[in-house]
């Protein structure tokens, strides 16, 4: 490509506060250091020229969930107007977290998850303790741990979802996370980027609808083999083996000992570049081909 790349780092619009997005002036600057017209922009702007961009990189749109339509459609017009990474057709996936549901039946070791359209009965499970979240949500949106047995609270909870048109997951409540936490492993470009650990997200007791940490105590980890192994099934599962200029995988210890998908985020995935700033250099190197 000739002349300058143009880049577009597409982020949510945080309302006149500091936005959450620690990684995004990091990047900024550093692909404007590296030749580049970088900017931050938010995807509901409709102000925003995204053809005028070589490439839209979706970094931080963390209120997608809530706007998920509107989302969808301002996808599908960015993706015609220029490259956006990653692809509309993966966004669209990922965006609906049955693919749980669609790993799983591809052999690859994820939560076991139960699903509940608005109008289907909801079987909760009376022998264990459980979680109940919506397939589209982001940031512990709407999610909830109940102790075995515990009905009332999470049938308001459900019926309160259904109410407002999601489709309702349960899973059984890995106790693993309280010891091992959540191991989240990071790709760009094809490769493992890096990775972090993070604490349990779901304390007993704290309502579906209170604000959550979605990343409590992050730490650089170091992945296993199996970790690996297992993050690499999960992308390699995703439909059509489309090009994935980022992901993050985000694995649980499952009953057995093994790890288990909990997420795999092909979004808006937050890389905790701030913990691993040795990553920056390959991630600017990676966007600008891309941009190219």
């Amino acid at each position: 490509m000739a002349g300058t790349p143009r880049i577009a780092l597409v982020t949510y619009d945080p309302g006149g506060v500091e936005s959450r997005d620690r990684d995004l002036p990091v990047l900024v600057d550093a692909l404007r250091e590296a030749g580049a017209e970088a900017a931050a922009v938010h995807w509901d702007d409709p102000s925003a020229d995204w053809a005028g961009f070589d490439l839209a990189l979706i970094r931080s749109t963390w209120d997608y969930s809530w706007r998920a339509e509107e989302f969808a459609a301002w996808a599908e017009r960015c993706g015609k107007a220029t490259r956006l990474a990653n692809p509309v057709d993966v966004v669209r996936w990922n965006a609906d977290k049955r693919y749980l549901g669609r790993l799983a039946e591809a052999g690859v070791p994820a939560v076991p998850t139960r699903y509940f359209a608005p109008g289907d009965p909801v079987e909760l499970p009376a022998d264990r303790e459980y979680v109940v979240k919506p397939t589209s949500g982001a940031g512990a949106r709407y999610a909830a741990r109940y102790p075995a047995g515990e009905r009332a609270a999470a049938v308001r909870q459900v019926e309160r979802m259904h109410a407002e048109g999601f489709t309702v997951m349960v899973q059984p409540y890995l106790t693993g996370i309280d010891t091992h936490g959540e191991r989240a492993l990071q790709f760009f470009g094809g490769r493992l980027l890096h990775a972090i650990r993070k604490g349990a997200v779901l304390a007993p007791g704290t309502p579906y609808d209170a604000d959550k940490v979605a990343h409590p105590d992050p730490r650089p980890w170091e992945p296993t083999a199996a970790e690996r192994d297992v993050a690499e099934r999960a992308l390699a599962a995703v439909p059509g083996q489309p090009e994935l200029l980022y992901a993050r995988v985000d694995l649980v210890t499952g009953p057995g000992g093994e790890p288990c998908v909990m997420e795999l985020e092909l979004i808006e995935p937050n890389l905790f570049l701030w913990l691993h700033p040795d990553s920056v250099p390959r991630v600017v190197e990676e966007v600008l081909a891309a941009a190219g």
